[in-house]
């Protein structure tokens, strides 16, 4: 075994450098991966050779989670082209984007605070189709216009209404808990 921690995580699993990905082929070659350098498979190896096989399972792991998820798939192949739209500094988004979050945002509080789970399913539903959106649009940006700074806000925006579709997801769950 001898691991390349510097390959390129699409090229690790054979598959193109894009934001559109098969994810049946994603799954199947890394549980091919995985058998190869599973540390099971090392059990009666040396130290080296175990820690080594550790090392590469889990740069594996890494790389699969990285593009089975589409955020961060898109950060991934922007950052491959020296682009961090997730950084610490990089928090910079529409006004008219931020005025949507705040009024989903006040939905969210207006709808807890009347315990009012069907009000709070209809956001969520709305931010579904808003993240559909969003991915469909950094498909476009990514693997077809090549606009990279835009695909940059893109990913910004996806971020923010995937957290708040986790904030929705716990308030629906708070209120079924409290029934």
């Amino acid at each position: 075994m001898t691991p390349d921690f510097s390959a390129d995580h699409f090229a690790l699993f054979g598959l193109a450098a894009a934001f559109r990905m098969d994810d049946a082929a994603l799954d199947r070659a890394w549980r091919e991966l995985q058998a190869q350098v599973h540390p099971d498979r090392y059990a009666h190896a040396g130290e080296a050779e175990k820690r080594l096989s550790m090392q590469w399972a889990t740069h594996v792991n890494e790389a699969y989670r990285t593009l089975k998820e589409p955020l961060r798939r898109a950060d991934y192949l922007l950052q491959k082209r020296g682009i961090h739209a997730l950084g610490e500094r990089q928090t910079s988004l529409p006004a008219d984007f931020l005025m949507q979050q705040m009024e989903w945002r006040e939905a969210l509080q207006e709808a807890q605070q009347a315990r009012d789970a069907n009000a709070i399913d209809q956001l969520r539903r709305t931010l579904k189709r808003e993240v559909a959106g969003l991915t469909d649009l950094l498909a476009r940006q990514l693997d077809e216009e090549e606009i990279w700074n835009a695909a940059a806000d893109t990913v910004r925006k996806l971020r923010f209404v995937q957290k708040l579709t986790e904030d929705v997801n716990l308030a629906l769950a708070g209120l079924e808990e409290d029934d």
